[in-house]
C-alpha cells in the first residue's frame, strides 16, 4: 500500500493525490499540515514539506519527483506526452506551476488570507494580498491565456502540466480567487475541466472538511467522512515553522 503524507488542501500532495487516481492506484494518506509535522516526519521529509510518498522501494518527499517517479513505475496511462519536445513543455509548465504559481498563489495570497489566520492566528499582509490579487495573479493568467488552445489543455492528453497548473488554482479559489472568463476564457474553460475530472471532484469532499474543521479534529472528522486514512501518523500537536517561510 502506497502512502502519502500530507495535507488534502495542499496543491503539490492534490498534484501527487491526482497522478495516483488516474492510474488507479490504492494509497491511504496520512493529511498533517506540515507546521504540525513531528520530528519523524522530519527524518522522511528535511525540509519538512508535503508530500511525501512511501511504498516498498523509496521515500520521497518532493512533488515532481513523485509524480515522476509513478510514471515510470506505473506507466499506463502516461502523465507525459510522447513527444520529446512536448514532453519538455509538460515539465516547464509543472516547474511553473510549482515555483512562480506557488509563489504567488500559496505563499503570497492563500497563506495570507488563510494559513496565517487559521494557523499562527496572525493577520495578513493586504499589501501583499493586493499585488497578487492585481498584478502578480494577472500576469499568470496571461501567461498561461497565450499558451492554451482555444478549448480543452494543454496538450491532446491530460498531463502532469495541466493537474499541476489546475492543482494551485484550487487553492486560489479557496482565498476567493475567482477567474474572469471574459478576461481569460481559455483559462476558464481549461480549469472547469480540470475540476470536473473525477480524480478532482472525488478531493473536494476532503477538501472542504480540511477547509473547516480544527486540526486536532481533522484526523478523525476525514476517516469518518471515508477518507483513506493510515493507521500511523506523523503529525505533532503544535507547530512550527517550516525551513523556508516567509516572514
Amino acid at each position: 500500500m502506497i502512502t502519502v503524507v500530507g495535507s488534502y488542501l495542499s496543491p503539490y500532495v492534490r498534484k501527487a493525490l491526482v497522478c495516483l487516481d488516474m492510474k488507479g492506484l490504492r494509497y491511504q494518506i496520512d493529511p498533517i499540515v506540515p507546521f504540525f509535522g513531528s520530528d519523524e516526519f522530519s527524518r522522511i521529509s528535511p525540509l519538512r514539506r508535503v508530500p511525501v510518498l512511501l511504498d516498498d522501494q523509496v521515500i520521497l518527499s518532493d512533488s515532481t519527483v513523485i509524480c515522476e517517479y509513478l510514471n515510470e513505475r506505473y506507466p499506463e496511462p502516461a502523465l507525459l506526452p510522447q513527444d520529446v519536445a512536448q514532453r519538455a513543455q509538460s515539465r516547464w509548465l509543472e516547474e511553473f506551476a510549482d515555483s512562480r504559481m506557488g509563489d504567488v498563489m500559496i505563499w503570497r495570497f492563500y497563506h495570507q488570507l488563510v494559513i496565517k489566520r487559521f494557523v499562527w492566528r496572525e493577520q495578513p499582509d493586504m499589501e501583499m494580498v493586493e499585488q497578487s490579487r492585481n498584478q502578480d495573479i494577472p500576469q499568470i493568467l496571461d501567461y498561461l491565456e497565450g499558451l492554451l488552445p482555444t478549448q480543452g489543455t494543454f496538450f491532446d492528453t491530460v498531463t502532469i502540466a495541466d493537474i499541476a497548473v489546475a492543482s494551485f488554482f484550487r487553492n486560489a479559489g479557496f482565498a476567493g480567487l475567482q477567474v474572469d472568463a471574459e478576461a481569460w476564457p481559455r483559462v476558464a474553460e481549461f480549469l472547469a475541466q480540470m475540476h470536473a475530472l473525477p480524480a478532482f471532484i472525488q478531493l473536494q469532499t476532503f477538501e472542504n472538511l480540511s477547509l473547516k474543521t480544527p486540526i486536532p479534529e481533522l484526523r478523525e472528522a476525514l476517516k469518518a467522512a471515508g477518507a483513506p486514512i493510515s493507521e500511523h501518523s506523523y503529525g505533532a500537536e503544535q507547530p512550527r515553522m517550516g525551513m523556508f517561510e516567509l516572514p
